[in-house]
């Protein structure tokens, strides 16, 4: 089954995303065909060019009566009235009060939803202090898709309630955070089928993305012995759930600086199991980069899985044994 299939959106879409977007592209977007709007994953607006949604991994446009294209037809053009009303109503008239958020380029909504946000930076002190001028938001639709995992916990658990230190490889778009999501939600509730029980889990979620807190709660279900800290940098983050927190399992989501590999380092020497996530077509691009290159090459990580969306977003192209670099699957599946 699809995906997308599992999640009806339309719904979501309506009550907790389309109150945030300027009334007169809400009404457009609500004339959208159910069918679409379930395969909704992105909606951009910028400022004086077309409106653009992102649907099934593709761009379509809408024209001013709310129609539908591949092309370039009559398209809805995003008027600066359409910036400032969505500023207004994503920040509930009160822009001082997503001020913080704002100087990281996005805001988290209820629901996990992430809304990125470009203008004009205030740069003090070689530091963004605000931005101005808004000129363009990037709405993300947040799927959970409950059993995402299903088919590829089995080859990370290495015994009774333990796994393998595992990297996730995939291109942009192609669900890797949705995967990491299901993986943290089953191995923190428990997996009876696969003999794990439990495990306490500390999630660094940098950038809101994986349990979507939003005032403090996560939106999404991360299981219930995960430790949530929210829009927390990495390298500092996860150093405070090793020490603070207990965890038998550290996790977050797009590694790649030295400094995130120094604390992955210190959690392996404290006997903690590490799952993260990394940007890239495939492992040979990965050994080429600095730090996350040598880190993969000295085997920190047991178990490779190479994403795609070759039979649809979340396509498992390969899963890796890290130690010997050899195949596991004969072929991909999802």
């Amino acid at each position: 089954m699809d995906s997308y299939e599992k999640v009806k959106i339309s719904k979501v879409l309506k009550e907790e995303i389309l109150t945030g977007i300027s009334p007169k592209i809400k009404d457009l977007i609500n004339k959208i065909p159910e069918e679409y709007l379930n395969k909704l994953e992105e909606i951009r607006l910028r400022l004086n060019k077309p409106l653009m949604l992102n649907i099934g991994g593709r761009d379509f446009f809408l024209t001013s009566k709310g129609e539908i294209y591949l092309r370039l037809i009559n398209p809805y053009i995003v008027s600066k009235d359409d910036c400032e009303k969505t500023l207004q109503l994503l920040s509930n008239y009160s822009v001082y009060a997503i001020e913080e958020e704002l100087k990281g380029g996005y805001i988290t909504l209820k629901g996990g939803h992430r809304v990125g946000i470009v203008g004009r930076g205030i740069i003090d002190n070689g530091k963004i202090k605000a931005l101005k001028n808004i000129s363009g938001f990037n709405i993300r639709i947040s799927r959970q898709v409950i059993g995402a995992a299903d088919s590829l916990l089995k080859y990370l658990v290495r015994k009774e309630n333990d796994i393998y230190n595992t990297l996730i490889i995939s291109p942009p778009q192609c669900g890797k955070t949705t995967l990491l999501r299901d993986l943290i939600r089953q191995l923190s509730s428990g997996a009876e089928s696969l003999n794990i029980s439990g495990l306490k889990i500390g999630l660094c979620d940098e950038r809101s993305e994986i349990a979507g807190s939003f005032e403090g709660m996560p939106q999404n279900d991360v299981g219930i012995r995960t430790d949530v800290l929210d829009a927390c940098p990495k390298s500092q983050g996860l150093i405070m759930l090793i020490r603070s927190m207990s965890p038998n399992i550290i996790a977050t989501d797009e590694i790649g600086s030295r400094a995130d590999m120094d604390a992955v380092y210190e959690g392996l020497n404290a006997g903690i199991r590490i799952i993260t996530t990394i940007h890239g077509d495939s492992l040979e691009e990965v050994l080429q980069r600095p730090f996350i290159g040598d880190v993969v090459k000295n085997k920190v990580f047991e178990r490779l899985v190479i994403l795609s969306k070759r039979c649809g977003p979340g396509t498992i192209e390969d899963i890796i044994d890290g130690v010997n670099f050899n195949s596991l699957i004969n072929k991909p599946f999802r």
